[in-house]
């Protein structure tokens, strides 16, 4: 019988919770973005699967590729995914893994590349029910004015990942970071 095999995978920007088919990765989503219990009923309303612990070779994959990632080894994932939406969210989500590694585009060129220019929030929308946040890169979507508006994981991580990919030293990243927390914090 199908399922949802799951674990969890360290990272620099906190713990995520890695989830597989037999088809693929259809979750790698921040813990912390409501915890096992809502992210087993987000996962249970769109795939119709029970998620179970446990261990599989694309969960192996994923936990490596992530930390290449991290490490600055790696700007494309070849993870193979599984991913389940709308006909309008897949689409975006094919639009998100074309911004290359270290670039940026906005909520509107999102839309007015798939025909819909006036549809920058939904575009907001699609990128907010995004399972695999890195791996299907939505951090990499700002504003048209360049502003920081929306991710699941924070502001913080966003800025982060964006910071990375840009190829500021991991000193820089981290001290960004401690700032950021304390604002949320304070």
């Amino acid at each position: 019988m199908e399922q949802v095999t799951y674990r969890t995978v360290q990272s620099p920007i906190g713990e995520f919770l890695a989830g597989a088919t037999s088809r693929g990765c259809c979750l790698f989503e921040f813990y912390d973005r409501g915890g096992l219990d809502k992210i087993k009923a987000r996962i249970w309303k769109r795939y119709r699967l029970e998620m179970m612990p446990g261990s599989v070779p694309i969960l192996d994959q994923a936990e490596v590729e992530i930390r290449e990632y991290f490490e600055g080894r790696r700007q494309i994932f070849s993870i193979p995914l599984d991913i389940k939406g709308t006909p309008f969210e897949k689409s975006v989500w094919q639009q998100l893994q074309k911004i290359p590694y270290g670039e940026t585009r906005s909520y509107g060129a999102i839309a007015s590349v798939l025909g819909k220019p006036g549809a920058a929030r939904a575009v907001g929308r699609a990128n907010g029910a995004n399972y695999i946040p890195v791996i299907i890169p939505c951090h990499r979507v700002i504003e048209s004015n360049g502003s920081l508006r929306g991710f699941g994981g924070g502001l913080w991580r966003k800025q982060y990942l964006l910071d990375l990919e840009k190829g500021r030293s991991f000193r820089e990243i981290g001290q960004r970071r401690r700032v950021s927390e304390e604002e949320l914090v304070g």
